[in-house]
């Protein structure tokens, strides 16, 4: 009986079990997880929860449906070593497992910043339960929190704390919000949604310390301003958790380098998730990604094909962020676009920005239009080429451009 074993109980990891079981697989399955919870998503971490300080957390499964599929857990556990040689891994001080096949969804770590003051009490990052709740503890009405970082996770906390009461500086040192994955245009409009809603957004300003005694007491900016804080949240993205991958010999940069059956260096081992540096055919080039999708639809992909699916993983990427009630998807990653398409009023929160290399749509935003979403996802997905003068007119509907 073959023995399949995942390493990282997150969300990627809590899928692929799933998935192993739904794709028939009936041999031995343990998921392997260094947090102490049942696998989890984690959008919620920077949203509802810190929105509605009791807002309840929901788990992927609950214990008992772990049970009824025979699927054996080792959670507050880490992984510590993998020899591929012997096909095991040690687990904790002196626990092991065999597999067969091996899927790796240790996912990453919270960037740190290497500035004087992070150590301080009221210094957060937020990747797991725990530090959701410990930055949840503090959002209370009439404290300063200073928010590094204007990409998704630091603007999803911004507007949560204002929410709760809180005075908000977000600190970005590039010069537009978002700028790592939007283009400019939607960058203003979340920069004036967040001001219209109090919050003060700082561009092209960073942090270069932290002060404070027993706890945080202020910021100081890189431009030497000082900002009074009561507390400080730090999201300036994650570091792939990669060290297990390489102790054990398999290609890793930017991520453990998977191919499109999401199959490391070594056949016997998987990866999935946001460790994984992949090649994506929409996209046109390798990228890692840090997406609720790509976690649950490429981890559901990898245990398929370790159970003989044998099938290409190849999605069009697709991000979401909800911020002061406005809801912002987007489809596509492009690193470079030479001309955009506007339907409907951006400013007004409530319209679509294409991005495309001639006429081929590469990227595309929409500010509150989640149903358009779905059908221009499949545009993307069929290749299909409309006309700007096609996307721009409202009049026409994206399924009849389907056709």
């Amino acid at each position: 009986m073959d023995s399949f074993v995942v390493i990282g109980a997150g969300q990627a990891g809590g899928r692929a079990v799933e998935a192993l079981r739904a794709s028939g697989f009936t041999g031995r399955v343990d998921l392997v997880g260094a947090e102490p919870h049942f696998p989890y998503e984690r959008p919620p971490l920077s949203k509802e929860l810190l929105a509605d300080d009791g807002a309840p957390f929901e788990l992927i499964h609950d214990e008992a449906w772990y049970e009824e599929r025979d699927i054996t857990l080792h959670l507050g556990t880490p992984v510590t070593a993998i020899n591929r040689d012997t096909k095991r891994i040690t687990v904790g001080e002196s626990g092991s497992l065999a597999y067969d096949k091996l899927l790796l969804t240790t996912g990453g770590a919270a960037r740190h910043l290497n500035i004087e003051g992070t150590k301080l009490p009221g210094v957060h990052y937020l990747r797991t339960i725990e530090d959701s709740r410990e930055i949840s503890a503090m959002l209370r009405e009439g404290g300063h929190i200073v928010v590094v970082g204007g990409g998704f996770i630091g603007l999803e906390i911004a507007a949560s704390a204002r929410q709760r009461g809180c005075a908000v500086t977000v600190l970005e040192v590039a010069s537009r919000l978002m700028g790592r994955a939007l283009p400019l245009e939607i960058g203003e409009v979340f920069a004036v949604l967040h001001r219209e809603n109090g919050a003060d957004i700082q561009l092209e300003t960073g942090i270069e310390r932290i002060e404070g005694t027993a706890h945080v007491e202020r910021a100081i900016t890189s431009n030497g301003s000082a900002i009074e804080a009561s507390g400080v949240v730090i999201g300036v993205g994650i570091m792939p958790e990669t060290t297990l991958a390489a102790d054990a010999g398999l290609a890793v940069e930017n991520g453990i380098v998977v191919d499109e059956f999401c199959r490391t260096s070594d056949p016997a081992i998987y990866a999935a998730g946001d460790v994984t540096n992949h090649t994506n055919p929409f996209v046109g080039r390798r990228l890692r990604l840090e997406s609720w999708q790509n976690a649950q639809n490429q981890a559901i992909a990898a245990a398929q094909n370790m159970n003989g699916a044998n099938t290409p993983f190849k999605e069009v990427p697709w991000f979401w962020s909800d911020q002061f009630g406005v809801n912002l998807q987007m489809c596509g990653a492009p690193d470079v676009w030479d001309n955009t398409v506007a339907r409907g009023d951006l400013a007004a929160r409530d319209g679509l920005l294409f991005q495309r290399v001639g006429e081929k749509i590469v990227g595309a935003t929409g500010l509150n239009r989640p149903r358009d979403m779905r059908f221009i996802k499949r545009l993307m997905t069929a290749g299909k080429t409309p006309t700007a003068a096609q996307l721009a007119d409202e009049d026409i509907g994206f399924r009849d451009l389907l056709k």
